[in-house]
């Protein structure tokens, strides 16, 4: 494992892509600031300033494009709230991979896949966490419920160790998840869910699905009923 550290970037996700045949399976990307990093959907993800996490993992773990990535956003999730549990605070998980610190966003996930023509060159997992903000920063977020970590428990926290964690416990699992699918981490995934058995509406695109979040399959996908029809979710966003 490589890490590559930036002063400034526009995104990690974006370097990583950009600069994606120069790096090795396993490369992470840590940018001391971001200055247009995007979350699912193309939204826009606000950075807080120095002190919080901004990074990226270069992943090239075949020479083809396996469904399996397609869940690499929800392990990230899981790790990501495993970590932060080690702070005291107790997360949450809205489907697909939105975690949540008392019903507040602290995170975002983004997976991008690169192709070239027909062949899989790898992804880029980028992961962007708020751990030193100060109240009065998410006035820059106004339609949005978020914390920070320092928040939640009352101090600053060190980024470096923060990361360094995440990095460990992300590659510690990274290839028996590879290797079984999101079946491994299934069980936590819906422990940790804040969703289920209750009424939502779930954002696909510019549609808007109503129904009651039923369970989630072996594939992590979100299986909806409505008026006694099941719908099988794949994306989206539960609003």
């Amino acid at each position: 494992m490589k890490t590559v550290y930036l002063e400034k970037v526009e995104s990690t996700n974006l370097f990583a892509k950009e600069h994606l045949q120069d790096f090795a399976d396993g490369t992470v990307v840590h940018a001391k600031a971001q200055t247009a990093g995007r979350g699912r959907l193309q939204r826009k993800w606000v950075d807080l300033g120095e002190g919080n996490l901004f990074m990226s993992f270069v992943l090239k773990p075949s020479s083809c494009f396996c469904e399996i990535y397609s869940n690499l956003t929800q392990y990230l999730s899981i790790v990501l709230a495993e970590v932060l549990d080690e702070y005291g605070v107790s997360t949450e998980i809205k489907w697909p991979n939105d975690v949540q610190v008392n019903g507040k966003k602290i995170a975002g996930i983004l997976s991008e896949t690169v192709m070239q023509g027909s062949d899989f060159k790898g992804l880029v997992l980028g992961v962007g966490v708020n751990l030193n903000a100060q109240k009065e920063d998410f006035d820059l977020i106004p339609d949005k419920i978020v914390t920070s970590l320092n928040l939640e428990i009352g101090k600053s926290v060190n980024l470096d160790e923060f990361r360094n964690k995440l990095v460990e416990k992300f590659f510690s699992r990274y290839n028996d998840f590879i290797e079984k699918g999101f079946e491994i981490i299934k069980d936590v995934y819906i422990k940790k869910s804040c969703f289920l058995n209750r009424e939502v509406n779930v954002r696909i695109f510019n549609n808007t699905k109503k129904g009651i979040a039923k369970s989630i399959t072996d594939k992590g996908e979100l299986i909806l009923v409505d008026k006694n029809k099941e719908l099988v979710l794949t994306i989206g966003d539960i609003l």
